[in-house]
């Protein structure tokens, strides 16, 4: 059953039309980062009305993007006349469903806390989310590669030790992203005690509760001794990975540079951030993101 007729799931004409928008548009979008200061979640949340709460909003601004893959994998293959797919094509799938399930459902309920959001933020994530679950979804229900021989043209010459290769650049990344999101968590966690333990003592003594701020301290474990988010380096590594074992798609491409454009502004404001938070002379050896250019 189609939620929209000849979109979701789309036809092959819909599909190219959209994976042209996503290839085009959205690493525009994301480079106005650069032109603009306001970023409404993590360090530079602001306090705002509309604000949403954090863990809430990351998880329902998150979760659409294999949500639709599963379920665009599902329909299109019936409709497009296909009876069953490829190992290669639920292999794939099954990457970015791991993938999200850490990202959209584990990671914001093991986070000691989380900033607001705005609905905006939310707003143009959802979207990307909705876009890239179909465009990467499509391709592989029926749009790539549905047959071996499909497959063994797509990663020639190097056939399947391109696709292994691929999966494992691809969970490299995703335990590296992993461990440096838990550096992350263990300095909040650190602060979190820090600040239990004051509050304990000065109600013992009497004084009126404290408020709990904000703790930022810069890391300085694994990778993070060179750049201040490898975290995110690691994401990109894990989707490049993604992108060798599809055979150099075209929609894990898009998806490689949007992440990339929509990422890259961050860490370069966030180093800013973190010198203005903690000085030059602290930060001076550590690059934003990738060691030698930023």
């Amino acid at each position: 059953m189609s939620l929209i007729e000849n979109w979701l799931p789309p036809t092959r004409e819909n599909w190219k039309t959209i994976l042209s928008v996503w290839q085009i548009s959205y690493p525009i979008l994301g480079s106005l980062q650069y032109l603009i200061s306001w970023y409404g979640m993590g360090k530079t949340s602001v306090k705002s009305r509309v604000n949403l709460p954090g863990r809430v909003a990351w998880f329902l601004m998150e979760i659409p993007g294999f949500s639709i893959l599963l379920y665009v994998m599902r329909t299109l293959p019936g409709l497009s006349g296909i009876t069953d797919l490829p190992w290669q094509n639920k292999v794939l799938a099954g990457l970015f469903v791991i993938h999200y399930s850490y990202r959209a459902v584990i990671f914001p309920f093991i986070q000691p806390s989380m900033s607001p959001i705005h609905p905006l933020v939310a707003m143009l994530a959802t979207s990307f989310q909705l876009v890239n679950g179909t465009c990467i979804g499509a391709y592989l229900a029926a749009y790539g590669p549905t047959t071996e021989a499909q497959w063994s043209a797509a990663l020639a010459p190097f056939g399947t030790a391109q696709f292994v290769a691929g999966i494992a650049v691809f969970y490299c990344g995703l335990v590296g992203n992993y461990f440096h999101d838990e550096e992350l968590r263990e300095i909040r966690r650190v602060e979190q005690r820090r600040q239990e333990r004051v509050a304990r003592d000065k109600q013992q003594n009497g004084d009126a509760r404290p408020t709990v701020d904000k703790h930022y301290r810069v890391p300085n474990t694994l990778l993070f001794r060179y750049m201040l988010y490898p975290h995110y380096l690691c994401e990109w590594i894990e989707w490049f990975g993604f992108w060798m074992a599809s055979g150099w798609s075209v929609p894990a491409r898009a998806f490689l540079i949007n992440e990339i454009a929509a990422m890259l502004p961050r860490a370069i404001k966030g180093r800013k951030w973190y010198a203005e938070q903690f000085g030059e002379d602290k930060i001076r050896k550590k690059w934003a993101v990738i060691p030698g250019l930023y």
